[in-house]
């Protein structure tokens, strides 16, 4: 007979409830939205075809460089996350997107996707990840496709789940290949499909982020309050993220994924 899964105990149960709440609410488009006072397709309309069929490499280069370089940048010992910093850091490169316009956003995503890496890893790292482990700093970079639209009550549980169980053996073969060989050979097939796959998602949100700042009247101060929320909804993503893995390491997977079905479909659960 198979064990019962061990409970939570109420302190757990919260913690576990606050990260879904972050991973769950709000989405980028709508807080970028609720910033602006316009629809964000205004922006979305004025983004030009070519930039729109570029941002995918910008995004697949920028998460390769991020997970190349972000760890180095921090201490492995275990710390207090430090939000603020990161935020600063993240509205001033906004700030010099935003002044250049789309032709800045080329140079500004790379620097972004590192200081958001830097960002995860610090949460990571105050969650209990060893940040040096291959798994920590892929677990990382899912959080870049991690947190998209809200979904409903009802399709709550297939979301995050289904992100994770869908990167799921990408993440295993690509560990396996940092475990063996580093990020030495960057072409390696395993890793190349990983980013690829968070890619495909993470440009989405690079492309809403671009379309905030050229909606009409956006200027360099607006670009780097644009970019706060950027750092801001990936902070978010992150705590959530490294919460719900911090509880898989005490109770097991199964047991926290029961807890996490049996919330009351986010009702109730306390916003951080």
């Amino acid at each position: 007979m198979n064990a019962t899964p061990p409970m939570l105990t109420a302190d757990d149960l919260e913690a576990l409830a606050r990260a879904r709440w972050l991973l769950d609410n709000p989405s980028l488009a709508a807080r970028l939205s609720g910033f602006i006072g316009s629809p964000l397709e205004r922006g979305l309309a004025r983004l030009p075809q070519a930039w729109r069929a570029r941002v995918g490499a910008l995004a697949h280069d920028a998460l390769l460089r991020a997970l190349a370089t972000a760890a180095k940048t921090l201490k492995a010992e275990a710390d207090s996350a430090s939000p603020r910093l990161h935020k600063l850091l993240g509205s001033v490169s906004g700030g010099a997107g935003g002044a250049f316009g789309l032709a800045g956003l080329t140079v500004e995503i790379p620097l972004s996707t590192v200081l958001i890496m830097r960002a995860i890893l610090d949460i990571a790292r105050a969650e209990g990840e060893d940040i040096t482990a291959p798994g920590a700093r892929l677990a990382a970079l899912e959080v870049f496709a991690l947190g998209g639209p809200a979904r409903s009550d009802d399709a709550a549980d297939a979301g995050y789940y289904a992100v994770r169980a869908a990167l799921a053996t990408g993440v295993s073969e690509a560990a396996r290949h940092l475990a063996e060989k580093g990020l030495s050979a960057e072409g390696a097939p395993a890793l190349v499909r990983l980013i690829t796959l968070v890619a495909a998602r993470y440009k989405v949100q690079l492309t809403q982020k671009a379309a905030g700042m050229l909606v009409p009247g956006i200027g360099a101060a607006a670009g780097a309050a644009i970019n706060l929320m950027f750092m801001n909804h990936f902070q978010d993503v992150s705590r959530g993220h490294f919460t719900v893995r911090r509880l898989e390491r005490r109770y097991g997977a199964d047991a926290v994924r029961a807890a996490w079905r049996a919330l009351d479909a986010g009702r109730g659960a306390p916003r951080p």
